[in-house]
């Protein structure tokens, strides 16, 4: 069975920092892309970034662009986001995906992703 599982997730003053992580079991995605997203209360879920299977290229939202960043290790099968300079507008649930398709480039579209987490939760307070 195929399980993407978030850590990481907390409450955070803004301006503060958080490391999330999503390690995936059942299988590996070393070649496979890999995303962020999130969704606030009351909105629809939105890219945050992804990056390609070899870590060679990556995507960011215009809001989260010189704060996140987004890495992997897939020797270990764990997805990263490293978010800096938190505000509380980036207050929600944040969930990591995967692609099923091997290799490719970066994806920002939900419908791309085949596999999802349950997500964290990631409360900044102002």
């Amino acid at each position: 069975q195929v399980q993407l599982v978030e850590s990481g997730g907390g409450l955070v003053q803004a301006g503060g920092s958080l490391r999330l992580s999503c390690a995936a079991s059942g299988r590996t995605f070393s070649r496979n892309a890999m995303a962020w997203f999130r969704q606030a209360p009351g909105k629809e879920r939105e890219f945050v970034s992804s990056i390609r299977w070899d870590d060679n290229m990556t995507a960011y939202a215009d809001s989260v662009k010189g704060r996140f960043t987004i890495s992997r290790n897939n020797a270990k099968n764990t997805l990263y986001l490293e978010m800096n300079s938190l505000k509380a507008e980036d207050t929600a649930a944040y969930y990591c995906a995967a692609r099923n398709d091997e290799y490719g480039y970066v994806f920002k579209l939900a419908p791309n992703f085949d596999y999802w987490g349950q997500g964290t939760q990631v409360t900044v307070s102002s």
